[in-house]
């Protein structure tokens, strides 16, 4: 066959395929094709304004921005399932009055997810702030099951929550597995979360998943988790600071068959779209600031549904998006008297004060606390972090505001008893939070962003210098109390919070110490209280640590 004829034969052949796509013969049936889409939210720490509370000015934040985005997205695509990972029902002052100031109302969280019809939330860690009754009233008035398929009774030895739920969208059965970050124990007080155990989550997930699927006959697995990536993914280094089990994200990708979507929380990260062995994994940062979208597409075929792609984004909830109006509506009575307590005036201060710089040099207004955990827990030493770098106190009124934006965390005050060598232990563990020191650079390129500054405590009551170009474990010079050098054995009652004495942040070594005060106030309540009382905040810090060279 010459040159001529073949070329003739092929383009009657391309020009027949092209006749038969567009004319399929008699009998072709295309397969039948699904799109699922999967939205998530997480970390919403009681946001539903775009405010911060703080500041009381205008943020890209909050549930009523991410309302506009779910009913958007609605309105284009029917097959969605909306899920939260967890960490929604503490966190902003709208949530603190609410749980401890006029519990009375449906939770406000409770109220406008049930307006948007989620179809389930994992628990976290930080809904058991308020301790149990808070938390178990918050999850009576939701409308949508909280899943945690790795909390048990310790009684009875049956899952405390629903472990998983299974819907129906377009035919395709789907089910959400919730997994919650077990270190709760390690942060929180004992009350808050009694006759509960957390387990394994990798183990739990290996049993369910299976379960899921075997039983259930479900077509895609979703795991929303108040967890995260537990490591760095460029270099495999495993994220300082964290208890056991904490993040396992990546763990669970790369160790449980049958997973299609993973949506994660706790660590306050976004997270558009990443591979981990085929699973799909997105996280929606923090404070409703984006929402994650992951899509499935399904191909019916003999022996049922098969996953054929699937893609992940997160959205962000910047200037472009407005509040949705039905969502603001349903918060005003809370947001109302929220901001009416934190309006409310309790003392005066003579001078501006600021903590933008509060983790390198002495603060008075970080010096506040110290003076307040010091008095309530008749304490020798004192421990406190930067909670809130922006924390502002204006020169003339102080307000409830002020205050909350300095504390932000509902922690409560302990005192232990440990002695001097345990106390420079927690101060070289705390002087971690600057790397390996490098001459030249300003101090704040020097910090391990790897270690969350709320873990850098600073001591009062005793004299110090943080040396950081000392190698690690000796960076704590000239240690004193009351002009004598600390001595290894010596012992001192420390004033701290619950989240330390439990070993939050990686503070083992207070562990084996006493308790010898535990206050049932929060930390936030004792400063108002003592500013109340004293009327004026002190002006001046003390002066008794300074960072080196």
């Amino acid at each position: 066959m010459n040159i001529k004829k073949i070329f003739c034969v092929a383009v009657c052949l391309s020009a027949l395929l092209l006749l038969v796509a567009a004319f399929p013969p008699s009998g072709f049936v295309a397969p039948e094709r699904v799109q699922i889409t999967i939205l998530g939210t997480t970390d919403l720490h009681g946001n539903i304004n775009p405010i911060d509370y703080y500041t009381n000015k205008p943020d890209n934040r909050g549930l009523a921005k991410v309302a506009t985005l779910i009913k958007r997205i609605r309105k284009d695509q029917p097959n969605v399932v909306l899920v939260d990972s967890g960490d929604t029902i503490q966190g902003s002052p709208l949530e603190s009055f609410h749980a401890r100031k006029n519990n009375g109302p449906i939770d406000p969280m409770m109220r406008v997810m049930n307006s948007l019809n989620y179809d389930a939330m994992t628990v976290g860690n930080h809904e058991y702030n308020f301790g149990n009754a808070v938390r178990e009233k918050a999850r009576t008035e939701a409308k949508f099951p909280w899943l945690s398929a790795n909390t048990y009774d310790i009684k009875t030895g049956k899952t405390h929550y629903q472990p998983y739920l299974i819907r129906e969208v377009a035919g395709v059965k789907i089910g959400i597995l919730g997994l919650t970050t077990p270190g709760i124990p390690n942060w929180d007080n004992p009350p808050n979360y009694a006759g509960l155990e957390f387990r394994n989550p990798l183990t739990e997930a290996k049993k369910w998943v299976p379960i899921m699927r075997a039983k259930e006959k479900v077509d895609v697995v979703v795991i929303a988790m108040h967890m995260g990536l537990g490591e760095d993914l460029r270099t495999g280094e495993v994220s300082p600071g964290q208890v056991l089990h904490e993040n396992e994200a990546i763990g669970i990708a790369k160790q449980v068959p049958g997973i299609d979507v993973i949506l994660m929380g706790h660590t306050h990260r976004d997270v558009p779209a990443l591979i981990i062995n085929g699973v799909l994994l997105a996280q929606a940062n923090h404070w409703g600031r984006h929402l994650a979208r992951a899509d499935v597409y399904l191909e019916k075929s003999p022996t049922g549904w098969r996953v054929v792609a699937k893609s992940a984004r997160t959205i962000p909830t910047d200037e472009r998006v407005e509040p949705d109006t039905e969502v603001v509506k349903l918060a005003e009575p809370y947001d109302s008297e929220t901001q009416s307590w934190l309006a409310r005036t309790i003392g005066e201060s003579s001078t501006e004060l600021t903590a933008k710089d509060a983790r390198f040099r002495d603060a008075a207004i970080i010096d506040l606390i110290q003076k307040v955990q010091l008095e309530a827990g008749n304490a020798d030493v004192s421990m406190v972090a930067v909670f809130n770098s922006d924390a502002r106190i204006a020169k003339g009124p102080v307000t409830v505001r002020d205050i909350a934006g300095l504390y932000v965390y509902e922690n409560t005050l302990a005192v232990l008893e440990v002695t001097g060598q345990q106390l420079k232990e927690a101060l070289e563990h705390s002087a971690k939070y600057f790397k390996e020191y490098v001459p030249g650079k300003p101090v704040a390129e020097q910090i391990n962003p790897s270690i969350p500054a709320y873990n850098f405590d600073i001591a009062e009551g005793v004299n110090y210098e943080l040396d950081i170009s000392k190698p690690f474990g000796n960076r704590i010079q000239k240690l004193s109390f009351r002009g004598q050098p600390v001595r290894p054995d010596q012992k001192f009652r420390l004033a701290t919070n619950n989240y330390r004495v439990n070993g939050g942040g990686g503070y083992t070594m207070y562990k084996s110490a006493p308790v010898v005060f535990r206050s049932s106030a929060e930390i936030r309540e004792l400063i108002i209280d003592w500013l109340e009382r004293h009327k004026t905040v002190p002006p001046e810090p003390t002066n008794n640590w300074k960072l080196l060279p």
